[in-house]
C-alpha cells in the first residue's frame, strides 16, 4: 500500500465501509493514519449497581448462577438474557443477536462486565456489555484505548481494525523537521509518534506523541505564515481613500453610539487606510461586541472615496443578513452606493445580475460566502477586503479573495477570544486591534450551571421565553447516537423534545453533516421565527444573528472547552430582551464544575480562556477541544501555547537566516507536502 492508495485497498474495508468512512473526510491510507482518535476509553475501577450510578457506564464484577437464555423478540430478533450478581445485588444483562456469547459463560464463575447501568421495572439493567475474564480485565484496564470520530453505521471496533492495517501495510517517514529541532526538543520519530497517538502504551507515551504532532502542526503553518509575508513586505499603497462627511452623517443618525472600543478600531483603520503601505489588521471583537458596523464604516469610506470593496461570511444567512443591513443602511443615508451578494445558492442569473452591478459601479459594496472567490467572479478596483470570522477561511482562500483585486488592504475579523502575543504569533505581520467593550444597550447574558435533576425546571424555563414570543437555542455535542460517547445527539433530542412538549412548538434540528442548503434553510427558518426551538451542534457558533433569541442551552456543557461555551453564549443576548444561558452538567467530577462555574464569573471572553487554562492540566487535553479555529488536527492554541511559541521562535530563527527556505531543499518539501496532504487546513 502506498500513503496515496485509496482507503478501500486496507483488508476488510469494503465499498460500504469506504463511503462511511469517505462521509468522515477519510479517502487515502494516509487519511486514515491521520484520522487520530478523538478522546480514549480507560476501563474503571469495578463497583457495586448504586442509584448514583445509573445512566453512567461502569463496570461491575459478578457471577451467573445459570446460562444465559435465548428467545425470540416480536421482530424475530434473537435477545439473550441473563441475570449477574454482584454480591447481594442482581442486574440483568441483555445482548441483541449475539448468540455466540452464551457457550463462553462458565456458570458460578466471575467475569466483569461493562457497560451503561440503567434502572427498569425496579431492577438494574445493563444492554449489550462488554464481557472480560477477570485476567484479560486487568490487562485491558491498563491500556488507553482509541475512541474516534464515527458516523452511523461505522463501528470504533472497524476503523481501529483498519487502522491497524495501514499501519501494517504502510509506512510514514521521518525527518520532516530540521535535525537541530528534533534533537533540542528531543522529540520521538514522526512515524512513532502517529503510530503511538493512536495506539498509546502509556499516557506519558501519549503526552510525548502529541507534543510532537501539536509542535509540527504549528511549526509548518507559522513557516508556510511567514514565508507568504516575506512575498507582501511592504507594498506601497496607491489608493486615494479619504475620510468623508457622510460618514460621520451615518454615524450620527445610528440609533445608538459606538462604543470607545469601536471608534478606537475605526481609528485605527482609518489610520490603515490613509497609510504609505498596505496594511493588514485584525480585529478581535468578542461575540456581540459590533464587528459588523466597524465593517460597514470602512467600507464607507472606501466607496465613497471611489473604490470597491468586499467582505466574506462565513454562511449564506450571515451574508444575507450583511447584505439586507447594508442596503437598508445605504438607503436610508441616502448614498448612491450599490451593494452586490454573491452566495452559492444563488441562481446563474442572479450571480450574472450582480456581476453585471458591480462591473458597472467602481464603489460596489461586494458581500458573499466562498462564492466570492470562485472562478469567473471578477472584481474592479478592489481597494479594501474584510473576511469576518477569519478562522473559518484560512490563510489560502483570504488570499484568493484578494487577489481578485491589486493588493487590498485585508482586514480579518474574529471573535476568538485569543491572547495578544499568541494573536501576533498566528497572524504574523498584522496589527492587531481590539473590541472588548459590549454596545451599551446589551444587557448581560445570566448564566447557570445546573445537573440533571433540574432538567424539568430547565425545560418549565424555556416554556416560559417562548410564552413571551421569544426563541430558544438548545446545543448538543454529537449529531447522532454513539456507541463510545456518553452524551446527547441532536438526532434523538429533536424526538425527544417533541415528545416532551407534545409538538406544541415547532422544533428544527441543525447538524454540520446536512447538505449546505438545507442548513441554510434552517437557519433561515429560526431567524424568521418560523422555529420556536432550534436543536443544533455547534454549527450555529458562527451562523446568524437573531436577536429574537434569549436562551441557550447547552447539554454536555462540561465536554466543551469554555471558549467554545462563550462563542455559543454569545448567539443570545442581541436584542433588547433579558438572555439566559443554561449549561447542563452531566458530570459530577468536581474540577469539572469548576470549570463551567467560570461562565458565571464573567462574559468577557479573554478571561474565560485565561481562566480555564489556569484550571486544565495535562489530562485535560483529550475530549474537550478549547479551539477548532485554526483546523488543526491535533494542536489546540490554547493548550499548546508554548509549544505554540517555541515553533515561532524556531521558526524565526530559520527564517532570518535563510528568508526562502534556499538551502533547506527538504524543509520546502515537506512544507509543501504539508499543505497539499491536509494534513493542515490552510
Amino acid at each position: 500500500m502506498e500513503l496515496l492508495s485509496p482507503v478501500d485497498t486496507i483488508k476488510g474495508v469494503g465499498e460500504k465501509t469506504t463511503k462511511l468512512l469517505n462521509k468522515l473526510g477519510v479517502y487515502t491510507i494516509e487519511d486514515i493514519l491521520l484520522f487520530f482518535p478523538r478522546t480514549y476509553l480507560i476501563y474503571p475501577e469495578t463497583t457495586k449497581p448504586n442509584n448514583d450510578a445509573v445512566g453512567s457506564l461502569i463496570s461491575i464484577e459478578g457471577r451467573l448462577k445459570s446460562s444465559p437464555r435465548v428467545f425470540k423478540s416480536r421482530n424475530r430478533m434473537d435477545i439473550l438474557s441473563a441475570t449477574v450478581y454482584v454480591e447481594d445485588i442482581s442486574v440483568d444483562l441483555v445482548w441483541f443477536n449475539s448468540n455466540y456469547i452464551k457457550n463462553t459463560f462458565e456458570p458460578g464463575k466471575n467475569y466483569i462486565f461493562y457497560g451503561r447501568l440503567m434502572y427498569d421495572g425496579g431492577h438494574y439493567k445493563i444492554s449489550q456489555p462488554v464481557v472480560f475474564t477477570k485476567e484479560k480485565y486487568e490487562e485491558v484496564k491498563k491500556q488507553l484505548l482509541p475512541i474516534y470520530h464515527l458516523t452511523k453505521g461505522l463501528s470504533n471496533n472497524l476503523v481501529t481494525k483498519a487502522v491497524k492495517t495501514a499501519f501494517e501495510g504502510c509506512k510514514l517517514s521521518d525527518g520532516r523537521l530540521p535535525d537541530e529541532i528534533e534533537s533540542r526538543n528531543s522529540f520521538i520519530p514522526y512515524s512513532k509518534a502517529v503510530y503511538t497517538y493512536h495506539f498509546p502504551e502509556s499516557y506519558d507515551e501519549l503526552l510525548k506523541a502529541r507534543k510532537r504532532i501539536a509542535y509540527e502542526e504549528m511549526f509548518f503553518f507559522i513557516l508556510n505564515s511567514r514565508l507568504q509575508e516575506n512575498n507582501v513586505a511592504s507594498l506601497p499603497n496607491d489608493f486615494c481613500i479619504s475620510h468623508h462627511n457622510e460618514t460621520e452623517d451615518f454615524m450620527a443618525s445610528l440609533p445608538f453610539s459606538l462604543t470607545n472600543d469601536q471608534l478606537s478600531v475605526l481609528s485605527d483603520i482609518r489610520s490603515d487606510l490613509m497609510g504609505d503601505y498596505i496594511s493588514q489588521r485584525l480585529i478581535q471583537g468578542d461575540v456581540g461586541s459590533g464587528k459588523t458596523i466597524i465593517a460597514f464604516l470602512a467600507m464607507l469610506d472606501v466607496a465613497l472615496s471611489g473604490y470597491q470593496s468586499a467582505i466574506m461570511a462565513p454562511t449564506e444567512v450571515l451574508a444575507k443578513q450583511h447584505y439586507l443591513s447594508f442596503t437598508n443602511w445605504v438607503k436610508e443615508s441616502g448614498l448612491d452606493i450599490p451593494v452586490a451578494l454573491f452566495t452559492g445558492s444563488m441562481k446563474v442569473s442572479e450571480k450574472k445580475a450582480m456581476q453585471k452591478l458591480v462591473d458597472e459601479n467602481p464603489n460596489c459594496m461586494i458581500i458573499g460566502t466562498h462564492a466570492l472567490i470562485s472562478e469567473g467572479r471578477e472584481f474592479g478596483d478592489l481597494a479594501l477586503v474584510i473576511t469576518d470570522e477569519q478562522h473559518r477561511f484560512g490563510v489560502q482562500q483570504r488570499d484568493k479573495l484578494s487577489n481578485k483585486g491589486n493588493n487590498p488592504h485585508i482586514i480579518v475579523m474574529s471573535a476568538t477570544p485569543i491572547p495578544r502575543t499568541l494573536a501576533m504569533i498566528l497572524y504574523g505581520n498584522m496589527h492587531v486591534s481590539a473590541i472588548k467593550e459590549l454596545p451599551a444597550n446589551r444587557l448581560p447574558i445570566k448564566t447557570c450551571v445546573i445537573k440533571e435533576s433540574m432538567r424539568a425546571t430547565a425545560y418549565k424555563f424555556v416554556s416560559d421565553e417562548i410564552a413571551k414570543n421569544h426563541q430558544v437555542y438548545i446545543i448538543c455535542p454529537l449529531v447522532e447516537a454513539s456507541e463510545t460517547t456518553e452524551a446527547q445527539n441532536v438526532t434523538d433530542y429533536g424526538k425527544k423534545l417533541k415528545e416532551y412538549f407534545k409538538e406544541q412548538y415547532s422544533i428544527g434540528i441543525l447538524h454540520g453533516k446536512m447538505k449546505p442548503a438545507e442548513k441554510n434553510q434552517i437557519m433561515e427558518q429560526f431567524a424568521n421565527h418560523e422555529i420556536d426551538i432550534l436543536v443544533s451542534t455547534t454549527v450555529v457558533e458562527v451562523g446568524v444573528n437573531v436577536p429574537n433569541a434569549t436562551v441557550m442551552m447547552i447539554e454536555n456543557a462540561d465536554r466543551f472547552g469554555l471558549a467554545a461555551l462563550h462563542q455559543l453564549r454569545g448567539r443570545v443576548g442581541r436584542g433588547d430582551a433579558q438572555s439566559y444561558c443554561i449549561l447542563m452538567n452531566g458530570n459530577a467530577n468536581d474540577k469539572q464544575s469548576d470549570r463551567l462555574n467560570i461562565m458565571l464569573k464573567s462574559n468577557d471572553g479573554f478571561l474565560i480562556a485565561r481562566e480555564d487554562l489556569k484550571l486544565r492540566g495535562p489530562g485535560d487535553m483529550f475530549g474537550v477541544r478549547q479551539s477548532g479555529e485554526f483546523s488543526f488536527r491535533v494542536a489546540d492554541i490554547y493548550q499548546d501555547a508554548d509549544e505554540l511559541e517555541m515553533a515561532a521562535k524556531d521558526v524565526d530563527e530559520i527564517i532570518k537566516a535563510d528568508p526562502y527556505l534556499e538551502n533547506h531543499p527538504k524543509l520546502r518539501s515537506t512544507l509543501n507536502l504539508f499543505l497539499t496532504n491536509q494534513f493542515y487546513v490552510l
